[in-house]
């Protein structure tokens, strides 16, 4: 679904990427981890179209992005939940999930919108409030409630857990293998190795701007360098 090949880039004179290369199939999820300034974020604005690219090559759906804006990519199926989950903050939380959808607005949008509410129950409760009210776990599931209103095929969540307490990175991790039950693809971008591997099939570790280890979760649990890194073990 997604194939990424020699891809380079980053801001200004600066290159932070080099030579990316990595795949996510139809349905599968997939990690990208590292640690801060490994590079992670600059390749997810690569992939969403909102970093230009020095060279190489994006396919998504056999079809090249590399020169599409991103509300194009939108369109074709990839969703980003970014880090910091960004919600509008002024904004209720059911006019920040139509957002999500605004491509999609002359549809009916009431089966997307009972989906979500499935998978997070209290973005329902919350819905006429303002999502700058909201605990941060709580944003966190509007930020993906509203990319899932874009009817995704491929969801890119870029570190979900980030500043959430133990119990909510696990029912944020719960909800991601719902969505992947789907048939949604996954693109997570984690610090948090140890939570990551438990619900991915693959995962690619970038280390300085390049893909240092690829592998199975289960390669990747057993691999010395991650597990004395990543893993503290």
């Amino acid at each position: 679904m997604l194939r990424i090949r020699n891809l380079s880039g980053g801001y200004g004179h600066r290159t932070v990427i080099s030579d990316i290369g990595l795949d996510v199939s139809d349905g599968e999820t997939v990690a990208l981890l590292g640690a801060n300034t490994a590079g992670k974020t600059t390749l997810i604005r690569a992939i969403v179209g909102s970093l230009p690219v020095v060279r190489g090559e994006i396919s998504f759906g056999g079809q090249d992005i590399i020169r599409l804006p991103g509300h194009q990519r939108v369109a074709l199926g990839i969703a980003c939940v970014p880090e910091g989950r960004h919600v509008f903050n002024r904004m209720s939380v059911i006019d920040n999930l139509m957002m999500g959808a605004y491509y999609r607005r002359s549809e009916n949008l009431a089966p997307d919108l009972a989906d979500c509410y499935a998978l997070f129950p209290r973005v329902e409760e919350r819905r006429e409030q303002a999502a700058g009210t909201l605990s941060g776990g709580e944003q966190q599931m509007v930020a993906i409630c509203r990319a899932l209103m874009a009817k995704p095929k491929l969801l890119v969540l870029d570190e979900p857990s980030h500043g959430l307490a133990p119990l909510m990175v696990e029912e944020v991790h719960s909800a991601i293998r719902k969505v992947n039950a789907r048939g949604i693809g996954v693109l997570l971008v984690e610090q948090n190795v140890t939570s990551a591997l438990k619900v991915v099939d693959r995962g690619y570790v970038l280390e300085s701007g390049v893909i240092a280890l690829s592998g199975t979760s289960r390669e990747l649990q057993a691999n010395d360098e991650v597990r004395r890194t990543y893993l503290g073990i």
